[in-house]
């Protein structure tokens, strides 16, 4: 069962209950193999001070500023953002700037995850996805353990975040101990096709083209990025359709989820297909390693990652990710930056 309740806040009062459905689609062109993720919890009131990494693009955030994995939509009049936690993390804002606390979307868990990742006895789910396509407000996340490549990628929609008429849609796609990939860290992508980019570790990033009418895969997956390294730490990409003739990769390397510790990294190439081949600034190959770093570890700010990149109410363009502040105990909080191109190639 899912359910999420908006706490009310100072400007805005709102009280959502959200109930899960049966997902209705047909069930036609699936293919299951891959998923794998991390989390964390706490929310603290944080207001980001001016040091070398915060600049005229960084929005100053305060409220419930705790995230993992952010991902966030404007709808319904209200920013929504989606977290790593326990039965997915939800906090909504009337600005980007001050942030609330909703309840999760989970309720309890679906009987179903046992059945793709035994060994899951925690109730934490990884890296969500929102995006909106065709009607449905859908959120992707992932079902896994550290280490493993035991995972999954599950599917739930609604029409509206706000009434939270959720539907659970089961599984996405899957990977096992014998798979090259691991199904985790999902995100969405369209250029008039629907896509879905997903990977951890193991052989990278991978992106496999969905059906326009399940929102599951109907082809095999592709990989697009990878380090060649025996260790392997890429995951949690995201694809960013600019519209000037390139589409940009972003993925978070190196480790996550260790506090003042992490060395996490965001890193980005950029291709003229949305199926790669991916080169950095430099000419290299995201397949063999490439990628031109946009954030990295500075000052309170340490292992900037799990980025996303959203629409703002305006109609500009912002990514957001989390950092683990040295200022809070290493507590994993949401940064926000416009984001940009200036010839050709992404910046803040």
């Amino acid at each position: 069962m899912i359910k999420n309740v908006v706490k009310k806040a100072s400007l805005v009062a709102l009280a959502t209950v959200f109930a899960f459905t049966a997902c209705n689609s047909n069930v036609a062109d699936e293919v299951s193999e891959n998923t794998d993720s991390s989390a964390e919890e706490v929310a603290d009131e944080i207001t980001l001070d001016s040091v070398s990494t915060v600049n005229a693009s960084t929005w100053s955030i305060s409220g419930s500023t705790f995230t993992h994995d952010p991902s966030i939509i404007y709808a319904d009049g209200l920013y929504w953002m989606f977290y790593t936690a326990d039965g997915i993390g939800v906090s909504y804002s009337s600005d980007g700037k001050t942030w609330y606390s909703g309840t999760q979307i989970f309720a309890s868990t679906p009987s179903w995850w046992s059945t793709y990742v035994p060994g899951k006895t925690d109730f934490n789910v990884w890296a969500p996805d929102i995006s909106y396509y065709n009607g449905y407000y859908n959120l992707y996340y992932s079902v896994s353990t550290f280490g493993s490549n035991v995972s999954c990628i599950g599917l739930v929609r609604c029409t509206s975040i706000l009434s939270g008429d959720w539907e659970d849609c089961g599984l996405v796609i899957r990977s096992t101990s014998s798979s090259a990939y691991n199904c985790i860290d999902p995100s969405f992508v369209y250029n008039g096709t629907p896509y879905l980019t997903f990977g951890s570790w193991y052989d990278g990033i991978w992106i496999v083209r969905l059906s326009s009418g399940t929102m599951k895969p109907n082809q095999s997956p592709i990989q697009i990025a990878d380090r060649d390294l025996s260790s392997n730490a890429i995951e949690g990409a995201c694809i960013w359709n600019r519209g000037n003739g390139y589409y940009y990769l972003f993925a978070s390397f190196d480790v996550c989820c260790a506090g003042t510790s992490s060395t996490y990294n965001i890193r980005y190439g950029r291709s003229t297909s949305i199926t790669g081949p991916y080169y950095d600034k430099n000419g290299n190959s995201m397949l063999d390693g490439g990628g031109t770093v946009l954030a990295s570890s500075s000052g309170r700010y340490i292992g900037p990652g799990g980025q996303s990149i959203f629409s703002t109410a305006s109609g500009s363009t912002a990514m957001a990710y989390h950092y683990y502040d040295s200022y809070n105990s290493g507590t994993a909080t949401l940064m926000i930056k416009d984001i940009k191109t200036v010839s050709g190639w992404p910046t803040f």
